[in-house]
């Protein structure tokens, strides 16, 4: 093992035994964990955040296979590369099994016409794919891919896996071992919990901490604590804003206010600023959260929300952070009700689906002079020329009379409305 190699790079797996995590998938007697053993794998797509496992995965299949082996990253490849890939894999006298095992990172990152170039030899079997990707591959890989392959979802490695794999690296000899490391276990623990699941960031602070640490006069490197926090400043970003992750941090922060839990409410809204989010961006999804889920429940939660987005506009990051925080918890402690936001909706069905018919002619402008003959306006009473202001007449289209869009449920705040029963 060349030692000049990054530790991450030396310690991947082997075998499947040597590999730690996703027990989901490849645990015992689970499917790909058998079809890696007897070398039957077909075309597949591996699906998870960075430093999850997808390329130690392949690596271990390449140990793994009876059949050619080629890797390729979608970064720097193209589809020159793929046709060398199918004809190094085509050429019996150097590979008699006619088929290879193609490996590419990244494969989101192929356009439409590089992927499509696949779509032949994946299809006659000349190829068995192997697609990793940090991106949701229903996205970002092609539909005709995606329907030749099964999708496997890798998960962030827990801090048992990654502690694992850290205690690991101090004994293996393509390790840590040739240096004398002192480390208490909850030191260690350290390194993986800031890593957030990705053990390459854990093994790199790790190396890291390791090779700037003087040796002490027992002849140790004694790694502390306070080595370790020097090593790691901040915790690793739980998401990038720009993945895939990005979508299931903000459903989480929607659903969150919307089911009027301000601990979680501010939780992911703080994964989502530490993770670099736009602040209007959150600001706005505070606004509609304020119309659609609480509405006339607390009718004074959209002008929380809108002055909050004025406000972090102008202020901006960091002191932003204080004003989101305070319009999105201000919004999951406010009463909910959502009979604006289904009235809305009913009324848009039925307006782009239903003859609704026309307007009264009673409640028609007679604009130009006239017109009163024709029947516009005639017959309208003015709403405030009876008493509290009301006065029973019909508005909707003969076609779609008696239809109720607004159905005020029991949250609706109806201190300064008036709600008439017709």
């Amino acid at each position: 093992m060349d030692l000049s190699k990054p530790l991450a790079y030396r310690m991947m797996p082997k075998t499947l035994d040597e590999y730690v995590g996703q027990e989901h998938i490849l645990g015992e007697n689970k499917i790909l964990r058998r079809t890696i053993k007897a070398d039957r794998l077909s075309s597949i797509i591996l699906w998870g955040p960075p430093g999850c496992g997808k390329t130690s995965l392949a690596k271990v299949i390449s140990n793994t296979t009876k059949y050619k082996f080629i890797k390729l990253n979608a970064v720097t490849s193209g589809v020159s590369d793929i046709k060398d890939a199918i004809s190094q894999t085509e050429n019996t006298l150097m590979n008699p099994s006619g088929k290879c095992i193609l490996f590419i990172d990244e494969i989101h990152r192929f356009n439409k016409l590089q992927q499509d170039a696949l779509l032949p030899y994946v299809e006659n079997g000349t190829v068995i794919l192997i697609g990793a990707t940090t991106e949701n591959p229903y996205f970002e890989v092609n539909k005709a891919l995606i329907s030749r392959s099964m999708v496997f979802q890798l998960h962030e490695l827990t801090e048992d896996n990654i502690y694992t794999v850290l205690k690991r690296s101090l004994e293996a000899e393509e390790g840590l071992r040739e240096y004398k490391i002192k480390i208490e276990d909850e030191t260690l623990r350290k390194f993986a919990c800031v890593s957030n699941g990705d053990v390459r960031t854990a093994l790199n602070n790790l190396e890291v901490a390791v090779l700037t640490t003087p040796i002490e006069k027992d002849g140790y490197i004694h790694i502390t604590d306070e080595v370790a926090k020097e090593c790691v400043q901040t915790r690793k970003a739980i998401f990038d804003k720009d993945g895939d992750s990005h979508y299931d941090n903000i459903s989480a922060f929607i659903k969150s206010m919307r089911g009027s839990d301000p601990d979680a409410t501010v939780f992911y809204l703080a994964r989502a600023l530490n993770a670099g989010e736009d602040p209007m961006f959150l600001a706005r999804r505070i606004v509609i959260s304020a119309a659609e889920d609480v509405g006339l429940g607390n009718p004074n939660a959209l002008v929380v929300a809108n002055s909050a987005m004025q406000a972090v506009h102008m202020v901006g990051m960091p002191e932003a952070r204080i004003i989101l925080a305070e319009a999105a918890i201000y919004n999951a402690n406010s009463v909910k009700s959502n009979a604006t936001y289904n009235a809305i909706n009913s009324a848009l069905d039925d307006v782009q689906n239903k003859e609704t018919g026309t307007v009264p002619m009673h409640i028609r402008n007679a604009v130009a002079e006239g017109m009163e003959k024709e029947g516009y306006h005639v017959g309208y009473k003015y709403p405030h020329d009876y008493p509290h202001h009301w006065v029973e007449q019909q508005y909707l289209p003969d076609a779609i009379l008696g239809t109720k869009y607004y159905i005020p449920d029991e949250n609706i705040d109806n201190s300064n409305v008036q709600i008439k029963e017709k």
